[in-house]
């Protein structure tokens, strides 16, 4: 079994250190990687990141990588689908067509690939993607594992073997109408029946995963992730992850193994230095490289070639997406670290127009659907696209009270700030006692419910069939997608104050 050995461990992990342990002249691999791609196949506003801009910094490192005699690997670690109305709308062929264009090596599948219909995902891989799409532990229940498990690559004589994990939480955190008849084995077991099988075999055995980073296996009601992974997994070398969209600006070492992730978005590019001597694989060094983030001085001359091969599917897509809905005065929150974590305005805007549209007792909605912010100024269909990408349909629920306190109280009693399952509510107020977890009063448009009489809730119909956790409950259909009926809401208002969506606390504790 290859072991990975670190020298000066604090100056690797230092982005601004150069290469790191002794010379030699061992054989030289520069793993480069991006994950959570989310649609951005095209700079924004600012001229921040974009395919074209990549390609331009990985060609450069491609070419001083091979001028040192060494070779580069380029993969990514899923979640391409779904972010951008422009990519979202074409079902992000201008994603993958771009991403063959800069000669990635590999994508393990993301849970977001599984947001469109199987037959969508499998003309992404053949009609638009010249590489390979890869998870180990996706099955179908009837004719065993839908893509290759792993590849392996030949690396000046090395056999370089990188094998896919996906969550196993896809089927709860995408539509669970696409992935039936499916089975999402647990990565760890995976992780561990075939590091065995691989390792015999690989010089270099490098794990992609769409798992994501969970610091010290701290994954709360999430399925556990890399750190898990490389502890119970002995052998892997590198873990090169996604899904959580956090940067490792330094690597996190676990059991031997280098953990890694590139934030999201492509906002970065991961640049990962090895060698090869006497068998053995050493970090030279590991950097997050910035693709023109705002806050940089040096700018990255976007790819000509590319950005003529994508403009018109920015065109195409601007065309549909320019009408103007209406106004807001301030913005209305629905940035990530803060929408998981307390309610906004937003959240709050969202489930009204919910609950106005099926004149509801209560709305609700998680939190992981929210994508992005409402900036001041004008709001367009694709302002509202970005923030509802998943063209999720809105159904109603006709619980009693009896039974809706059950409901909200399994949502409640799990409450993990920074998931995409916390709550944003409108019409309840909930208190909960603080040491039982069990609520203590619930009201519903300022009157205390009755047990026996029946409410009409409102929700995505991916909350409603236990996505993201959420208690299943039998729902009504109406063939309403969330996206429409947010702008319906906005058309109606015109000018949106943010302060008419700021309401006291929906959840207290006592």
């Amino acid at each position: 079994m290859k072991s990975i050995l670190f020298a000066l461990l604090a100056l690797v992990v230092s982005c601004s250190q150069g290469p790191v342990g002794p010379k030699s002249q061992g054989i030289k691999l520069t793993i480069l990687h991006t994950n959570d791609h989310h649609g951005r196949f095209w700079s924004n506003k600012e001229g921040e990141y974009g395919l074209a801009a990549r390609a331009t910094l990985i060609a450069q490192i491609r070419q001083e990588v091979k001028k040192n005699g060494g070779e580069v690997l380029l993969l990514d670690a899923g979640d391409v689908n779904t972010g951008v109305p422009q990519s979202d709308l074409l079902n992000a062929e201008p994603d993958f067509r771009g991403m063959s264009a800069l000669g990635y090596d590999a994508m393990a599948l993301g849970n977001h690939e599984f947001d469109n219909p199987l037959k969508v995902l499998f003309k992404q891989q053949k009609d638009w993607a010249n590489f390979p799409f890869i998870s180990a532990n996706i099955y179908d229940k009837k004719t065993g594992r839908l893509f290759p498990s792993h590849v392996t690559k030949k690396v000046n004589g090395l056999n370089v073997t990188i094998f896919g994990l996906t969550t196993e939480d896809t089927a709860k955190k995408s539509n669970p109408d696409n992935s039936k008849g499916l089975y999402f084995r647990p990565a760890v077991e995976e992780a561990k029946a075939i590091v065995p099988v691989l390792r015999p075999q690989s010089d270099i055995l490098i794990a992609l995963t769409h798992t994501g980073h969970y610091p010290d296996e701290k994954n709360g009601a999430d399925a556990p992730g890399d750190v898990t992974i490389a502890r119970q997994a002995k052998g892997i070398d590198i873990i090169v992850g996604g899904h959580t969209q956090k940067p490792l600006f330094k690597p996190d070492i676990q059991n031997g193994t280098i953990i890694v992730q590139a934030y999201e978005w492509g906002k970065y590019v991961g640049r990962i230095d090895l060698e090869v001597v006497n068998k053995k694989v050493i970090l030279r060094d590991y950097k997050l490289i910035p693709v023109n983030l705002k806050e940089e001085k040096t700018r990255i001359k976007p790819d000509q070639k590319i950005e003529a091969m994508l403009k018109p599917f920015k065109e195409k897509g601007d065309k549909s997406l320019s009408q103007k809905v209406g106004f807001t005065d301030q913005e209305l929150m629905g940035r990530r670290d803060v929408v998981r974590t307390k309610e906004t305005n937003l959240g709050n805007l969202i489930t009204k127009a919910y609950k106005e549209k099926f004149k509801a007792d209560f709305a609700i909605t998680n939190s992981g659907g929210i994508r992005d912010s409402i900036y001041p100024g004008v709001i367009t269909i694709e302002t509202i696209l970005m923030v509802l990408p998943f063209g999720g349909e809105i159904v109603t629920a006709e619980l009693t009270g009896e039974e809706l306190k059950n409901y909200l109280e399994a949502i409640t009693s799990t409450l993990l700030p920074g998931s995409g399952s916390f709550p944003q509510m409108s019409g309840a107020e909930i208190i909960i006692d603080k040491g039982s977890k069990k609520i203590k009063s619930l009201s519903l448009n300022g009157k205390e419910i009755e047990s026996k009489r029946k409410y009409l809730i409102a929700l995505p119909d991916f909350i409603a069939k236990g996505g993201d956790n959420y208690p299943i409950v039998n729902f009504r259909k109406y063939g309403y997608i969330d996206a429409d009926i947010l702008k319906s809401y906005i058309l109606k208002k015109k000018n949106l104050k943010a302060k008419d969506y700021m309401e006291r606390s929906y959840i207290k504790f006592e």
